[in-house]
C-alpha cells in the first residue's frame, strides 16, 4: 500500500514542499502540525497584534485550498519516529506510516536557563501560541488603564525590535537589555548600531547597553514582578520577552539515530543520514554551505527556497538547494533595513568598509569591499529601499565596488534618493576611497 509523503510542520518550508510536490506528483501528501490547522505567514504575526490585520488575513490560502489540492492536514504532535517501520507515533494514539518523510519543524525560542524563566509573563515570539499568550498578558487594544505597564525584552535583534514595537503600540513602556555596547553589535557595524540605538531611543525605547539578565523574580501570585541584572539593578515589569535568538526545533527527536549538530544535518538535496527522511527550513543544517552562506539560516525565504527544491526532489526531479548570495530585510520600527552579501561588524584584512549617511536624514549605508582587489562584498542599507536584482547580479558576477556605486542610481526605488543624493554619494565615495566609479553597460538594459 502506498503511504505517500508525510511532512512534519506546516510552516513555509513544509507547505512549500507540499505545494511543489503536488505540482509534479499525484501521490498522497499529509502535513502534520499542532500549532495551527492552516498555514500562516509567521512574519506577519506582529501585524495581527498591532491591529493592522486579523489572523485569517495572514493565511495565504483559503481553507478549501487544501482539500482541492489533496493535501491532507493532520492536527497532532509527533511523539517519535520509527525509521525501520517507516512510521510516526502521534499524541492522538495513532501510528502514521509513510514512504518518505520531511522534517520541517522550524525553530524554538532560545532560552538560557535563567532563574524564573518559567514564570507567567515570560515568553518568546515565534509561534501562534506566543501571540495568544501575549494577548492574555498585555493590555487589550482599547484598554487605557492596564496593570501591564512595563516590559523588559532580553536581546537586541530583529525579534526583540518586533516585540518592542508590538507592545509599544499598546502603551507599554519598553526596556531592552543589550549585551553589547551598541544595538545588535554582533551583526551591525558600530556606526550602524549606534544610529539604530538612537532611532529606537527617539521612539521612547529604554536601551540598557552592556547589561545582562541575571534572574526573573515572581510576585506573590507567581507572575513576573521584576528582573535583576548582573550589575545588581532591579527593573520592575509585568512581561519579560526572551528574544536572544532561536534554535532548531529538534529536541523532540530524542534518541533518533539521525545525524545532527545544531540542526538536522542535510546534503545539498536536503537528505538526512537516514534514507527516505529529509529536512528543510529552520531545523535543517546544511553540511557544506555555499560560500557566503551559513549552515543554519532561520529566515523565511530560506525555508521557501528549501521547500521548493525539496518538493521537486520528492516528485522525482532531483533538485539541489542553491540559495545564491545572502540577503535579508526587516524594519526597526519605521526604518527599513536591507542587507546583501556579507558586511562584517568589524572591518578586517578581508574587507574594507565605506560608510555614507545622507545629511540631516535617517538614510545611511555601509558598503563592504575587498581592500586589495576592490571586489564588492556586501551592503547594509537603512531607510533606502534598494533592488534585490541589482545586488544579486553584482554579487553573482563579482562586480568591482566602483561599478556598484557608479550604477547605484539604477539600484533603488526612492526618487528622493536618486534625484537629490546620487551625485553626492558618488562624489563622496570617490573622495573618501580614492576609487573611480563606473557603470556596467548591462545596467541600461536590465534596470530601466
Amino acid at each position: 500500500m502506498e503511504h505517500g509523503t508525510v511532512i512534519i510542520g506546516n510552516g513555509i518550508a513544509g507547505i512549500t514542499a507540499a505545494r511543489h510536490l503536488r505540482k509534479h506528483s499525484k501521490g498522497r501528501i499529509q502535513v502534520i502540525s499542532a500549532e495551527s490547522p492552516y498555514f500562516f505567514s509567521r512574519t506577519a504575526l506582529m501585524y495581527v497584534y498591532m491591529g493592522h490585520m486579523k489572523f485569517e488575513h495572514i493565511q495565504p490560502y483559503e481553507n478549501w485550498f487544501w482539500e482541492k489540492n489533496r493535501i491532507e492536514l493532520v492536527v497532532a504532535t509527533v511523539l517519535s519516529i520509527d525509521p525501520e517501520a517507516k512510521s510516526l507515533s502521534l499524541n492522538t494514539g495513532e501510528t502514521l506510516p509513510y514512504d518518505k518523510l520531511v522534517i520541517a519543524t522550524g525553530s524554538a525560542t532560545n532560552y538560557y536557563n535563567w532563574p524564573g524563566q518559567d514564570l507567567k509573563g515570560v515568553l518568546g515570539l515565534y509561534s501562534k501560541q506566543d501571540l495568544e499568550l501575549l494577548e492574555t498578558l498585555g493590555p487589550a487594544p482599547s484598554e487605557k488603564d492596564s496593570n501591564t505597564k512595563h516590559a523588559v525584552i532580553v536581546g537586541a535583534g530583529l525579534i526583540g525590535v518586533e516585540l518592542a514595537e508590538m507592545l509599544h503600540t499598546r502603551g507599554v513602556h519598553i526596556t531592552i537589555l543589550v549585551r553589547e555596547e551598541v544595538f545588535w553589535g554582533n551583526v551591525l557595524t558600530r556606526q550602524e548600531g549606534k544610529l539604530i540605538g538612537e532611532h529606537l531611543a527617539a521612539r521612547g525605547i529604554d536601551l540598557r547597553f552592556k547589561t545582562n539578565l541575571k534572574a526573573i523574580k515572581p510576585d506573590q501570585n507567581g507572575r513576573v514582578s521584576h528582573v535583576e541584572t548582573e550589575a545588581g539593578e532591579r527593573i520592575d515589569c509585568q512581561i519579560v520577552g526572551i528574544t536572544t535568538g532561536v534554535k532548531a526545533n529538534i529536541a523532540w527527536l530524542g534518541d533518533l539515530p539521525i545525524e545532527k549538530d545544531k540542526g538536522i544535518l542535510v546534503d545539498e538535496y536536503l537528505e538526512t543520514s537516514i534514507p527516505g527522511i529529509y529536512a528543510a527550513g529552520d531545523c535543517a543544517q546544511v553540511r557544506n554551505p555555499l560560500e557566503g552562506r551559513r549552515p543554519l539560516e532561520p529566515v523565511w525565504y530560506v525555508g521557501r527556497m528549501m521547500g521548493e527544491a525539496l518538493g521537486r526532489t520528492l516528485a522525482g526531479q532531483r533538485t539541489a538547494y542553491k540559495p545564491g548570495p545572502w540577503f535579508n530585510s526587516a524594519k526597526f520600527f519605521d526604518l527599513e533595513y536591507q542587507t546583501y552579501g556579507i558586511v562584517k561588524p568589524v572591518a578586517d584584512e578581508t574587507q574594507t568598509h565605506y560608510f555614507w549617511k545622507m545629511p540631516d536624514k535617517e538614510k545611511f549605508m555601509t558598503v563592504a569591499y575587498h581592500p586589495e582587489s576592490g571586489k564588492f562584498i556586501g551592503v547594509n542599507t537603512f531607510g533606502i529601499r534598494l533592488r534585490h536584482e541589482y545586488f544579486d547580479l553584482a554579487l553573482r558576477q563579482g562586480w568591482q565596488v566602483g561599478e556598484v556605486i557608479g550604477g547605484m542610481k539604477k539600484a533603488n526605488f526612492d526618487p528622493e534618493f536618486y534625484k537629490s543624493w546620487y551625485s553626492i554619494l558618488v562624489a563622496d565615495f570617490e573622495k573618501t576611497t580614492g576609487i573611480t566609479t563606473s557603470r556596467k553597460l548591462i545596467l541600461t538594459n536590465l534596470f530601466r
